[in-house]
């Protein structure tokens, strides 16, 4: 079994918004954190939706990578070190993504878990401000596993595309100590696969460490 010691406990209310005061300010001082050793990511494997689709990836690459849906209308400065992202893809209409992000201490990744639970919980609002799209925001409920993890989602509808107007997302939000973990999922055709995303959530926490 993998023993691991981690920094912090965990944080108070007021601990949390401490540090996500410290990671929005910190700017060059977080970037001279050496990188640690990447925890586990889900394999191609690990994503099995019970439809028959299968998965391509390429290898877990460092940073943040270009797909943020929601998390784009961030104001914090994001840390730029102890980052990793993969991107899934089907040949058909899906695609999926986790982002791990191992913090400096527990109080900063609770800030973090939580900050990300609420910018997803208000995409739809922001969404909504366009004239031509339609989105509605979904709970998806909770996964018992390690520090917890929740599901979210959103449904778009835009009124100007001309094909594929409905659009679906999963973002699962998961905390095991001092990492965190977004697992998202994507697609433009079909309903969102709520119970089989949920099962690759807790492998994705599963997997950390």
């Amino acid at each position: 079994m993998r023993v691991r010691v981690r920094a912090g406990m965990r944080g108070s209310a007021a601990v949390a918004a401490a540090a996500v005061l410290a990671f929005v300010t910190a700017g060059p001082a977080a970037s001279a954190e050496p990188w640690r050793p990447r925890p586990g990511t889900l394999y191609i494997s690990d994503i099995r939706l019970g439809d028959g689709v299968g998965w391509s990836a390429p290898p877990v690459q460092q940073g943040w990578g270009a797909s943020y849906d929601c998390l784009e209308d961030w104001s914090w400065q994001r840390p730029e070190v102890n980052v990793w992202h993969r991107e899934f893809t089907t040949a058909e209409t899906a695609t999926a993504e986790q982002k791990v992000v191992v913090f400096a201490t527990e109080a900063e990744a609770v800030a973090f878990a939580d900050a990300a639970r609420q910018n997803y919980a208000d995409c739809p609002r922001r969404r909504n401000e366009r004239p031509d799209l339609k989105a509605t925001g979904y709970d998806h409920g909770v996964v018992n596993v390690e520090e917890g993890a929740t599901l979210q989602g959103m449904s778009t509808f835009d009124t100007d595309a001309q094909e594929r107007p409905d659009f679906n997302y999963l973002w699962g939000v998961s905390r095991d100590g001092d990492t965190v973990t977004l697992v998202r999922w994507s697609s433009y055709w079909g309903a969102p696969p709520v119970a089989a995303w949920k099962n690759v959530l807790r492998t994705a926490v599963n997997k950390l460490y």
